[in-house]
């Protein structure tokens, strides 16, 4: 993987013509995030569900299935893909062919299920995966990464490619304490100082601020760094029925108060000034964030 990885750097410095017209005619893509620092908080139900919600509201989203080795969302979805990113790393596909279409036609790229290898990426995978979405530069407005929860090298890595991180909690002392970790070692070891905080399944807005404060009181004393509030979901029984049904809750039941909360969330999103983060190509262009995350 090694020789792979050099093969490509030495491609991408002495290419010229397509590579270089497809960087020119690049558009501002919005990379998002959305990770935790352990399961169960409902991350990827969540990313879904805005996927779904942006698609609607006429921007073209490509939905990553970042936790490689143990896929999630075709099973949220009730899609059974014949491919997946295990294929695109290996050579046998391209991006074209494994990218289904889900619900409100957002693009989905499926991640293998049981695979060992595809647990932490190698760096020659990671520059695969950068070319492949490098030829999707025209093709979407937005990126929503639902990653692994942890803080294993792929989760690192994909939360670096990100221009914007969402960081979902629920009000479990073990999510704060792992969210703290995560956001600890992104900040210390990378860096990163911007992070948005997303509180699910809470009673209401004052059970879901008081999460946000303990959170950010612990992050600003000692890390010196405030956390930004994004919103709340409150617990809702028709996001259990939906995942049960195998439907988005946006689809299945758009009236419910999950949904509605899910809707403004994105509303915010879409309000944020750009101006805030880096702007132009995909993240995955920059080559010392797997210099610096490759195996």
């Amino acid at each position: 993987m090694e020789d792979q990885a050099g093969v490509l750097r030495e491609i991408q410095r002495n290419s010229s013509g397509p590579v270089m017209e497809r960087k020119r005619r690049s558009r501002d893509i919005r990379v998002i995030a959305v990770t935790s620092g352990k399961g169960g908080v409902g991350k990827t139900n969540i990313t879904a569900n805005f996927a779904y919600f942006l698609s609607k509201m006429g921007k073209r989203t490509l939905l990553l299935d970042a936790d490689a080795g143990l896929a999630n969302i075709d099973v949220i979805l009730g899609i059974t893909p014949k491919y997946n990113l295990y294929h695109v790393l290996r050579g046998e596909k391209n991006l074209s062919e494994v990218i289904v279409e889900g619900p409100g036609k957002i693009k989905i790229l499926p991640a293998s299920s049981g695979i060992q290898e595809m647990a932490e990426l190698s760096k020659g995978q990671k520059f695969t995966l950068l070319e492949e979405l490098d030829m999707m530069d025209d093709e979407i407005d937005f990126m929503l990464i639902d990653t692994a929860a942890g803080i294993t090298g792929n989760v690192t890595y994909f939360n670096m490619a990100a221009k914007e991180i969402i960081v979902v909690v629920s009000s479990e002392p073990t999510s704060l304490t792992d969210a703290y970790a995560l956001i600890k070692i992104l900040n210390q070891g990378y860096a990163v100082r911007r992070f948005m905080l997303l509180v699910n399944m809470v009673v209401d807005s004052q059970e879901a601020m008081g999460v946000y404060t303990r959170l950010n009181n612990a992050t600003n004393h000692f890390l010196d760094l405030p956390i930004e509030y994004i919103g709340y979901i409150p617990q809702d029984q028709h996001v259990t029925r939906a995942v049960r049904q195998q439907k988005l809750l946006a689809e299945a039941f758009p009236d419910s108060r999950a949904s509605a909360s899910m809707s403004e969330i994105v509303g915010k999103l879409l309000r944020r000034q750009s101006k805030q983060y880096e702007t132009g190509t995909i993240k995955f262009f920059d080559r010392a964030v797997i210099e610096t995350h490759g195996q």
